[in-house]
């Protein structure tokens, strides 16, 4: 049995007091145990602007953020999976927006950049999303081996496209890190459905942590973090504000999952 844990944030436009707030629930998740911890998306900022972000972008490999990710595994002795940053993109313009993934040692063993953005219009409000102006999406898949399972990534929007989560099974992926920032609207109708449902179909883990709450540039964020398993339970949540999400797995209970009931194995139809 592991240890595993969610951190949900209501992260503003200060890299600084992110980062600090993010150290402190850190610890206080590997306090309860924990030896994987996830971030929600942004963790490190959300912007007043979405243009901001751009200016706040790193080189891959250096920057505060980055070095904040690595020395707080080290320290800490535990695997960290860290939300989303900005990362430079090859258009000067727009950012990667990267899930970088660091050993108990502080070394990154994996990236994954959001493939799916959010460019939409929300019914029934005035909000309107268009995450392509300053965000360059990603191509490839990522499937990570931990001493704790292969772990699979996805970002937020990505939870809509369930042959993404597909292509992850076929790579071997027994449980899954998906860090986002949901609205409070489509939270509210989508995002619990959603998170179990890639649990359910996949027969995986998800370590769903979002951001939740009120932040300084007016959006308002669903939050509701949550640790589900292989049959879609939940086993732990947070509703709203900042705080920790800590639950065991197992990866045998993956693999009995699997094994009891076949679904993943009887499919007909395979992603090209």
């Amino acid at each position: 049995m592991t240890k595993v844990a969610c951190i949900q944030m209501a992260s503003g436009p200060n890299v600084g007091a992110n980062l600090f707030e993010a150290e402190k629930l850190i610890y206080q998740a590997s306090q309860q145990g924990a030896r994987l911890v996830v971030l929600p998306e942004n963790f490190a900022i959300m912007a007043l602007k979405e243009a901001d972000k751009v200016a706040a972008r790193e080189r891959d490999g250096h920057g505060p953020i980055q070095e904040f990710l690595a020395h707080t595994a080290k320290r800490l002795g535990l695997w960290l999976v860290g939300g989303t940053i900005p990362l430079e993109a090859g258009d000067p313009t727009r950012v990667r927006a990267a899930c970088l993934v660091y050993d108990d040692r502080g070394r990154r063993v994996a990236r994954y950049d959001k493939i799916h953005l959010f460019d939409v219009r929300l019914v029934g409000s005035d909000e309107r999303y268009t995450e392509s102006e300053t965000i360059e999406p990603g191509t490839d898949l990522t499937v990570v081996e931990t001493p704790f399972g292969r772990l699979g990534l996805a970002i937020c929007y990505d939870l809509r496209f369930p042959e993404l989560f597909r292509a992850l099974l076929d790579r071997g992926m027994d449980m899954i890190a998906v860090p986002s920032a949901f609205t409070a609207i489509t939270g509210r109708a989508h995002w619990e459905m959603l998170v179990r449902t890639r649990a359910i179909e996949n027969l995986s883990y998800v370590f769903a942590a979002a951001q939740g709450g009120y932040h300084v540039n007016g959006r308002e964020t669903h939050g509701d973090t949550m640790i589900v398993d292989p049959w879609g339970l939940v086993l732990d949540r947070l509703p709203r504000g900042s705080g920790v999400v800590c639950a065991a797995i197992d990866l045998e209970r993956v693999k009995s999952t699997r094994r009891n009931f076949p679904a993943v194995d009887h499919r007909r139809l395979h992603c090209g």
